[in-house]
């Protein structure tokens, strides 16, 4: 026998379960400790790794909200990966722009590596920037500033209202 109770204006109109959950976005899908391919042409451009992956869908547009710790290889041309970018958390747009927050750090493949607290990676023009607190360390110094931008490669970068250290030989 199953009995239940509970108390309440006999007049006050009340909620179903499901109504109460109706204005809720949930997730089209969720996944954890996961790992995806990023492609172009069937071409593998990048590897990711999420602790945690939620994709939702609005008005036809697919956004993934990844966190749990991100962990993103970005390859270049001749397949080999150059570019490592670690963050708490990250977001992918439809368009496959790439949005990172939390203690990012990235890394070349030559031994340049950032830090900042958000930074965001286009997908048309393949850039990396990023409008907060930057520090940027490599083979000829350290600098830091407020915004950057960037080749996905780390080759060439712009830095914003910088200074910088670098040692006198």
């Amino acid at each position: 026998m199953l009995s239940a109770g509970g108390c309440g204006a006999p007049h006050e109109e009340r909620r179903s379960l499901e109504t109460g959950l109706s204005t809720k976005k949930k997730p089209v899908q969720e996944s954890w400790n996961t790992s995806f391919f990023l492609t172009n042409a069937a071409i593998r451009k990048g590897t990711l790794h999420a602790g945690h992956a939620a994709e939702y869908s609005n008005n036809g547009k697919n956004t993934i909200y990844l966190d749990q710790g991100v962990h993103v290889i970005l390859y270049n041309d001749a397949g080999k990966p150059p570019t490592i970018l670690d963050a708490r958390e990250a977001v992918i747009h439809d368009n496959k722009d790439i949005e990172a927050s939390g203690n990012v750090v990235v890394t070349s493949g030559k031994g340049t590596v950032i830090r900042t607290a958000y930074l965001k990676r286009t997908d048309e023009d393949k850039m990396i920037r990023s409008n907060r607190h930057v520090t940027i360390a490599g083979p000829d110094g350290t600098v830091q500033g407020y915004g950057f931008e960037s080749d996905q490669a780390l080759k060439r970068y712009r830095i914003f209202r910088g200074s910088g250290e670098a040692p006198v030989r």
